[in-house]
């Protein structure tokens, strides 16, 4: 079999309100507002060609409805610094920063929701 080449192109979450989300979005987590569309937002990801989209489900549109991603991890320097600083800036934080080791390495992680309650992992890698 030949191997797919596999890229991430995008993070798309979707979302109940625009105006909600582009606050979260730009204003608590300070993303790069790209484009901002009828019912939707894309966002510049920093050191990634990857965006995010933000954008309400239209009906038939395939994808979990509002507020059921997780699993999306954004890496910072300081998660514990991080989550105070969305929590400072009214954002939601739904798992505090908690230190964990696994078979991959060591972090500092905690868990923030945006206005419709999808889930990003905050973390910061700590040893290898």
């Amino acid at each position: 079999m030949t191997p797919i080449e596999l890229k991430l192109d995008a993070v798309s979450v979707h979302i109940r309100d625009v105006e909600r989300a582009r606050h979260f979005y730009g204003q608590i987590l300070g993303l790069r507002e790209l484009q901002r569309l009828p019912a939707g937002l894309v966002y510049a990801l920093p050191g990634s060609a990857t965006v995010l989209s933000a954008h309400i489900m239209q009906p038939n549109e395939v994808g979990r409805p509002p507020g059921t991603v997780t699993g999306v991890v954004f890496g910072v320097a300081d998660a514990r610094a991080a989550l105070e600083a969305i929590r400072a800036a009214g954002g939601t934080i739904t798992d505090e920063a908690v230190d964990v080791t696994n078979p991959s390495g060591s972090y500092v992680r905690g868990t923030i929701a945006d206005p419709d309650g999808n889930e990003f992992l905050v973390r910061q890698r700590v040893s290898p």
